[in-house]
């Protein structure tokens, strides 16, 4: 599939959990159970879903690629295939609902960081290729994300950081990227960082490396990411906190037509209440709906955890729009009905009046201002209450060289916007 245009309408999909046995369903796949979740799935009216093979049992080794692995995902592809439903395969997990899946020989005596070791580096890019040869051809591929989150494993506030440099991420980036190209040269693929990329000051996986690198723009929104706190489960920053996400992402975009992906987003029970969380699901995908250039939402997610399995922290077994036992909660109603009016719903106008966010020099960005309770965040908000309709325009300084010269931090002094 090729990438696609802003006049198509959006997509709407799941990010899928299977509902026996979570992720470690992998283990041992059942086919028949499979097809019945992603059944349930396409009967919400969704036309993709997002899947999650884990990294230990794709290569347990770093030069050991399983077959029987690779021959697993295609199956999945195939099930939903079967149902009408189109997949984006996750290509390198490393990180799902609070717990780390990463290979043993990146770990304890064989620690080694996953970024910057060129071997490591070389040995993650066979499987990205792997997994695009075992998947070619299927008609109803996306394409790949790279990683879910992978990006948190260099974060300062990881407990075990792999540190690297803003052009290390931007290398490693690409690099899996044009993996994937290789194997896959017309997929949609993309790189699936969660929100330090956006927020952190001292994040080497920069907005710009969203922005640019990959075929979209993706966000992970989260309003526990101080939203919910500061603001209440059922504020209009809460209900608006997606819609300002795609827009932050647009400020970042190299051209105005680039697409932009609400990749996942998920009601979590920590900020809402049980009862407001139908409106939270309605809320934000028809605000989502409002961004021109929206290539689509992935909901996270599909079916709750069963409370059979332990350690998960309490919200993880309430996030699916079905529960463990397979059957439709309010949330999955909510989004049915809410996917139901999208196909309806016209593309929308171009946004209105642009709020700068000043980012400083290159290579490291402020971004601490778009982050909840900052000033673009506030700013941006009070923009919306007055229905302005409001985008992000990212404006970079001029940085003073010796001699007296002077060069703009990054490509440009503002991104266009519309």
């Amino acid at each position: 599939m090729s990438s696609p245009s802003p006049a198509v309408p959006p997509r709407f999909g799941v990010n899928y959990t299977p509902r026996r046995g979570w992720f470690h369903a992998w283990l041992d796949l059942e086919p028949q159970e499979i097809v019945e979740d992603l059944a349930a799935i396409a009967s919400l009216g969704a036309d993709h879903v997002r899947i999650f093979p884990l990294w230990p049992l794709l290569q347990p080794n770093r030069t050991l690629i399983r077959r029987r692995a690779l021959e697993d995902v295609r199956t999945v592809v195939d099930l939903a295939a079967q149902v009408g439903l189109d997949v984006v395969v996750d290509a390198l997990q490393g990180h799902l609902s609070s717990f780390d899946f990463v290979p043993s020989w990146l770990t304890s005596w064989h620690r080694r960081n996953m970024f910057t070791d060129s071997e490591v580096v070389s040995s993650t890019a066979d499987l990205v290729r792997a997994l695009g040869a075992e998947l070619a051809g299927a008609p109803n591929l996306i394409g790949l994300s790279v990683g879910n989150e992978v990006n948190q494993f260099s974060a300062s506030n990881h407990p075990d950081p792999d540190p690297l440099s803003v052009e290390q991420a931007a290398q490693w980036t690409a690099t899996m990227l044009g993996a994937a190209r290789e194997s896959l040269p017309e997929g949609l693929h993309s790189v699936a960082n969660y929100d330090a990329a956006w927020f952190l000051d001292d994040h080497s996986f920069t907005p710009d490396q969203s922005g640019t690198l990959g075929d979209a723009t993706v966000v992970h929104s989260w309003i526990f990411d101080g939203t919910g706190q500061r603001y209440g489960g059922r504020s209009y920053e809460t209900a608006h906190r997606g819609e300002y996400y795609l827009e932050l992402a647009r400020g970042f975009s190299p051209v105005p037509e680039r697409p932009l992906w609400l990749q996942e987003v998920g009601a979590p029970r920590n900020v809402l209440e049980e009862a407001d969380v139908p409106w939270f699901v309605t809320e934000t995908i028809v605000h989502a709906l409002d961004v021109p250039q929206l290539w689509g939402v992935t909901w996270w997610c599909s079916h709750d955890v069963s409370a059979d399995l332990a350690d998960f922290p309490p919200l993880e077994h309430t996030l699916g729009l079905f529960d463990a036992q397979g059957r439709l909660k309010p949330a999955g109603e909510a989004f049915r009905d809410v996917v139901a009016h999208g196909h309806e719903t016209a593309a929308p106008a171009p946004r209105g009046r642009a709020i700068d966010w000043p980012v400083g020099p290159e290579p490291l960005l402020r971004r601490g201002a778009a982050a909840p309770g900052g000033a673009v965040f506030e700013a941006w908000m009070e923009a919306s209450r007055a229905e302005e309709r409001p985008t992000i325009r990212v404006v970079r300084e001029e940085v003073e060289l010796a001699g007296g010269d002077t060069r703009t931090g990054g490509a440009a002094a503002t991104r266009r916007v519309d």
